[in-house]
């Protein structure tokens, strides 16, 4: 049985807590690296541009907790980590993919109008500073 629409408006439901899972600026970014294969740390820190050490860190701390990611550390020297998708990370597959191909299509577009508003906003402040 589905449950209500409604319930994603709950601060406790689960299907919000998903929703800001994947909402997260790299969440959905570290996800679909993962989904191409397995990396190292500083793999995917080359791999995922803008992203900080810190902050990939984080990101796969969080996504490890919500059983979305899976770390890996081999007990050899130099020691070894290593990040893999779960069983339940690889069922966001998918819909990343659409949300991707979403981008891809839109993205420019998207790009165009923050570019419109900005300039906007600009001739607003201009006009209300006289």
């Amino acid at each position: 049985m589905r449950a209500p629409e409604a319930d994603v408006f709950l601060a406790d439901c689960p299907t919000r807590l998903a929703i800001e899972i994947i909402a997260d600026k790299w969440s959905v970014v570290v996800l679909f690296a993962l989904s191409r294969r397995t990396y190292r740390h500083g793999e995917l820190v080359e791999q995922i541009g803008g992203i900080s050490r810190k902050v990939l860190t984080q990101t796969l701390r969080r996504l490890a907790r919500y059983g979305l990611v899976e770390r890996e550390a081999y007990r050899e020297a130099p020691p070894r980590v290593e990040y893999t998708l779960t069983d339940l990370g690889r069922t966001l597959v998918e819909p990343i993919g659409a949300l991707t191909d979403w981008a891809r299509l839109h993205g420019a577009a998207v790009a165009e109008h923050l570019d419109e508003a900005g300039r906007g906003a600009g001739r607003e402040s201009a006009g209300s500073a006289g």
